[in-house]
């Protein structure tokens, strides 16, 4: 039995987000019709407000209803230090240790050549702009540990560098609360060839 087409494009416009497949996009759609009109209004008009309200921030590239974020807008983060992160998800995940009190930089994704990914997609002329601000004296990149983000890492650092701008990378190691049988060999490798001197 066919499917009306306008729910069809409702299952087809579902599985546009992440690991959602066909069986999860139409029991989703399914879902909304069925049972939860409202909050498939409610979905609609959020989505909506969303794509009409929210841009890029013009500091830190972060999603932003004005021109500059509450956190660039901060008088009392310190502009010396620029952490570079993968996407707003992951400055949220920094700002929720509250160990970090600096500027952030958001990529909106990373590099990936398979993918036809480059450095103009993940905005690295506006970070390269915001890293030579004469306020800036350290660039951290936490990009993550996948062969993507190892690769933008040191895409980024080399080009920091050959412009004379400190740049670290963040730490790798066991996890707080991990015990060692269970860590993987990559991960306790790291955690040996990066240990730090007891003072």
């Amino acid at each position: 039995m066919n499917s009306p087409a306008v729910l069809e494009q409702l299952i087809n416009a579902l599985r546009c987000l992440p690991g959602v497949g066909p069986k999860s996009s139409t029991r989703m759609a399914y879902h909304l019709l069925q049972r939860d009109r409202e909050g498939a209004q409610r979905l609609a008009a959020s989505l909506q407000q969303a794509l009409d309200k929210l841009a890029y921030c013009d500091y830190c590239n972060n999603f932003s209803e004005h021109a500059v974020c509450s956190v660039c807008q901060d008088h009392h983060r310190d502009k010396s230090s620029l952490c570079v992160v993968e996407m707003p998800t992951d400055l949220m995940m920094l700002e929720n240790t509250r160990s970090y009190q600096g500027q952030y930089f958001v990529l909106m994704g990373k590099l990936s050549p398979m993918d036809g990914i480059g450095p103009k997609d993940i905005h690295l002329d506006k970070l390269l702009k915001r890293a030579q601000d004469a306020l800036v004296e350290e660039v951290i990149l936490a990009t993550n540990f996948t062969s993507e983000g190892e690769a933008t890492a040191h895409y980024i650092g080399q080009m920091l560098k050959s412009r004379g701008i400190k740049v670290s990378r963040i730490a790798r190691g066991l996890p707080m609360g991990g015990e060692i049988e269970y860590v993987d060999s990559g991960t306790l490798s790291t955690a040996l060839l990066e240990r730090k001197i007891v003072t």
